[in-house]
């Protein structure tokens, strides 16, 4: 062995930044242009193919064993043949079985002057007559008193034992080599990880206002805020439901704000708009290389939302071969990574939102039931913009400040008329119909007076006779509070005065039974 050459192949590996590319610079430069008949690296890791590894029943302990990570080396007898595969039968080496497994396990060099004459060490004595080996050195790759690997070298020649020596030396740098380029590894994925969750965080930010809340007096909404003040402060898992455009997100930023995870991350999903083949690595994350168009490593929303919340908007979207996975996570706080074998814990609150109908999916065999309870230990119902027409008013005066200040413009007036106007409309878009309808006729009023006569003039829905009957009937507010006290009324007529359950007054109106209560108390209805 070329002592100089020795010291440049240590000086190559010492300038390598990557573990992969430190472990092949190690193996291929020991082997050429050193000379040595097979160079192998293995470094110490996880059991991994305990099911199928050749030596499985010499491992006592199948929690880590040595993972052969690089292997370069030639036939003496046909130079075609090369041995730089890492998936043969040593692929996995047992701690203290044999010599590797003896060098891993106790951080203590080995030095076969003459392999013939030492059986108890070397398992295929066949391959090392044909091959010529005579000798055999092992160093163990130490790096702060931490065993990192196994440098094991066969040899065609005699090892010395100043060459030995030497070996120790070499092994020593490879070990600082290795465990640096580790470091210069774990910077480069957190640094990523952290690109990755900076840029997640800045779509959660993108066209949010932080200081919005939940607007409204009347008896919905007030029984809403109860429910949110209440369920707040605990980490139950909620399902908030309502129909599309109602408030739900507000809701569930209202619930993140009022816990004790406020100060970390709410993280939003939006199921409907994951495709499908991608909601494993949108919920868990991936590894570089998982699958086609993995160029790098990928924090999942999950992972994002440790120790924050995890709004998971229209939850009846999910794939049902993903629930099963989903339900893992909230029940065991585990998961992985798509291509990493590596169980990640998180501790996350789940807010999920949808405006389906879960239990009749569920029954449909659309969704999973025991995902659906886990989900709904503390079901919320937003209501829509038509059960709490009294709130109108304020939502109306707050999309206005809102729009003007977006559009730069003067706010317009309104007339009582007008308001009038907007809280006999049926709303099927609800509140964000509502926002929608504000910006437009700011931008038409430039201005001056607003002007709504465009949202009544056709109800979407309903068919051109329908609006043609419905639209020229303007109610008074009072003539719009006795028809609905006369409609309660019939509801309680045919329902036998039953409020609650199946078949119940509230049922047949469509609405809460907390909302119809409310009603009937202040209104002071009696059947």
């Amino acid at each position: 062995m070329n002592i100089d050459t020795l010291q440049l192949v240590m000086v190559a590996v010492t300038g390598e930044r990557s573990p992969e590319r430190v472990l092949q610079s190690i193996v291929s430069g020991l082997t050429s242009p050193v000379g040595f008949a097979l160079t192998r690296v293995w470094v110490l890791g996880p059991g991994d193919l305990c099911e199928t590894c050749r030596l499985a029943r010499a491992c006592s302990d199948k929690s880590q064993c040595l993972h052969l990570a690089a292997s370069a080396g030639r036939s003496g007898n046909d130079p075609s043949i090369t041995w730089d595969k890492i998936d043969g039968d040593f692929a996995r080496f047992p701690l203290n079985y044999r010599k590797i497994g003896h060098i891993g396990a106790t951080g203590e060099a080995l030095l076969i002057e003459n392999v013939a004459d030492d059986t108890q060490w070397m398992i295929d004595q066949d391959w090392a007559a044909n091959e010529g080996i005579r000798s055999f050195a092992g160093q163990p790759l130490v790096f702060r008193g931490d065993v990192l690997g196994v440098l094991g070298i066969f040899c065609r020649e005699h090892i010395t034992t100043e060459e030995f020596r030497w070996l120790r030396i070499f092994a020593d740098q490879a070990a600082v080599a290795l465990a640096n380029a580790r470091a210069f590894a774990e910077i480069e994925r957190l640094k990523a990880e952290l690109e990755d969750e900076n840029a997640l965080l800045r779509e959660e930010v993108t066209g949010f206002d932080a200081h919005q809340e939940l607007l409204g007096q009347s008896p919905a909404m007030r029984h809403l805020l109860e429910q949110v003040e209440l369920v707040a402060p605990t980490d139950a898992a909620i399902l908030i439901l309502g129909e599309s455009g109602s408030g739900k997100e507000l809701a569930a930023r209202a619930v993140h704000r009022r816990s004790r995870r406020a100060d970390r991350p709410l993280v939003r999903v939006n199921c409907a708009a994951i495709p499908r083949e991608l909601f494993e690595s949108e919920f868990f994350g991936h590894v570089k290389g998982a699958f086609t168009g993995a160029v790098r490593d990928r924090v999942g929303r999950f992972q994002l939302a440790d120790r924050g919340t995890l709004f998971l908007d229209e939850i009846g979207e999910i794939p049902l071969d993903l629930q099963s996975k989903l339900l893992r996570v909230l029940q065991e706080g585990e998961f992985e990574r798509i291509g990493e074998a590596t169980t990640r814990k998180v501790s996350v609150r789940i807010i999920a939102a949808t405006n389906r109908d879960l239990k009749a999916e569920v029954l449909k065999g659309r969704f999973r039931e025991d995902l659906y309870y886990r989900l709904s230990v503390f079901p919320v119902s937003v209501p829509p913009l038509r059960e709490r027409r009294e709130d109108i008013p304020m939502l109306l005066a707050h999309f206005v400040r809102e729009a003007t200040h977006r559009l730069g413009v003067k706010a317009p007036s309104v007339s009582a008329r007008e308001v009038s106007r907007l809280q006999h409309y049926n709303w099927p878009g609800n509140v964000r119909e509502l926002g929608h309808v504000v910006e437009r006729a700011v931008i038409m009023a430039r201005g001056g007076k607003a002007d709504f006569s465009f949202v009544t003039s056709s109800t979407p829905g309903l068919s051109k006779e329908e609006n043609s009957k419905s639209s020229p009937d303007v109610l008074r507010d009072k003539e719009l509070r006795a028809e609905q006290i006369a409609n309660i009324r019939r509801a309680l007529d045919e329902t036998g005065g039953r409020i609650y359950g199946a078949g119940g007054a509230a049922e047949l109106l469509g609405i809460p039974p907390s909302t119809l209560t409310s009603r009937i108390r202040r209104w002071k209805i009696r059947n």
